[in-house]
């Protein structure tokens, strides 16, 4: 391969996931905008619809055959990353603000660089162990400067805050679990298979008790539709074929082509921009200790992305 094709190709790398971060950035505020109008539930089960449709021509362009143990494994980790994580972490969003999920999600490279320490055999230095700890710290400050009633639509809350916090750790579970498929598939085939499998997952656990009400004589609330506005469908739309399946495949084609460690990096803007929208998008107000908080989370972040130790990053689902 040529030098200038080389040099284009690592361009484009860094350029596809510098475009990932940005659609990630969004999806709280995306997420925000149809929570107004429907549950949590429907909203991430609408969310994930969409985001199959992205993901069907790329499980139809590349069949895979898997063993027992690999579906197994799939189904695992298909459960934690849908709809365990994203349920736990859209019902904190509820109960919080964009501003403040957001930022808490700049934990992330942090959280993975000490999972890969203490589970993958990975070595962190001190200077990787004081990042986590500053990150740490700034992820308590951003939940000491949220209230302690059960939040809304308008302000922080302890509870939300604590459940997005949760969501995070679940989805590190469900990155160490997929790394073993993708030692024999390759991770847009993982990523496309896990999203379809928790998708009929997460549909059978938001539908299936709608589906049966006429049998348990049950009140379910029907999925909505009819009346959900223009803006939720344009919303729900983006939501699943921009930030879920194309961010997850311009990410995964990115990481081929650019080294891993500069990567990372634009998993910060994330946080960045998803704070940024919603104090200016939807009026909410940070805090001096969310602003401090951020600020620790997002220079562990950068510390850590940006000093070439890190290990090869795992497909994120978002």
């Amino acid at each position: 391969m040529s030098h200038f094709l080389t040099r284009r190709l690592t361009y484009l790398g860094y350029g596809a996931c510098a475009l990932a971060g940005c659609l990630w950035g969004t999806g709280f505020y995306f997420g925000r905008l149809a929570l107004n109008e429907m549950s949590v539930e429907h909203m991430v089960l609408y969310r994930f619809l969409f985001a199959c449709l992205g993901m069907l021509p790329v499980m139809f362009l590349n069949r895979v055959r898997l063993t027992g143990g690999e579906v197994r494994l799939l189904l695992v980790s298909a459960a934690l990353g849908v709809p365990v994580q994203f349920l736990i972490q859209f019902h904190g969003l509820d109960r919080t603000t964009v501003s403040h999920a957001s930022l808490m999600v700049g934990a992330m490279p942090v959280l993975l660089a000490a999972a890969a320490a203490l589970f993958a055999g990975e070595r962190l230095d001190a200077i990787g162990w004081l990042a986590l700890f500053g990150s740490t710290a700034g992820a308590a400050l951003i939940v000491l400067g949220g209230t302690r009633g059960p939040g809304g639509h308008g302000e922080p809350s302890l509870v939300g805050d604590l459940m997005v916090v949760a969501s995070l750790c679940t989805a590190l579970a469900w990155i160490l679990l997929s790394k073993k498929l993708m030692e024999t598939h390759s991770p847009p085939v993982v990523t496309a298979y896990t999203i379809l499998s928790g998708t009929v997952m997460l549909a059978v656990w938001v539908l299936g008790p709608w589906i049966m009400s006429p049998l348990t004589d049950s009140a379910a609330t029907p999925p909505p539709f009819l009346h959900v506005s223009s803006t939720a469908w344009a919303a729900l739309a983006i939501s699943g074929l921009l930030c879920t399946a194309t961010t997850t495949l311009l990410w995964n084609w990115g990481i081929h082509h650019v080294p891993a460690s500069r990567a990372g990096v634009f998993l910060n803007i994330e946080p960045a921009l998803g704070s940024w929208l919603g104090v200016q998008l939807l009026g909410e107000h940070l805090g001096p200790y969310a602003w401090l908080g951020g600020g620790l989370i997002l220079a562990a972040a950068i510390t850590l992305t940006t000093r070439g130790h890190e290990p090869e990053p795992a497909v994120i689902l978002e």
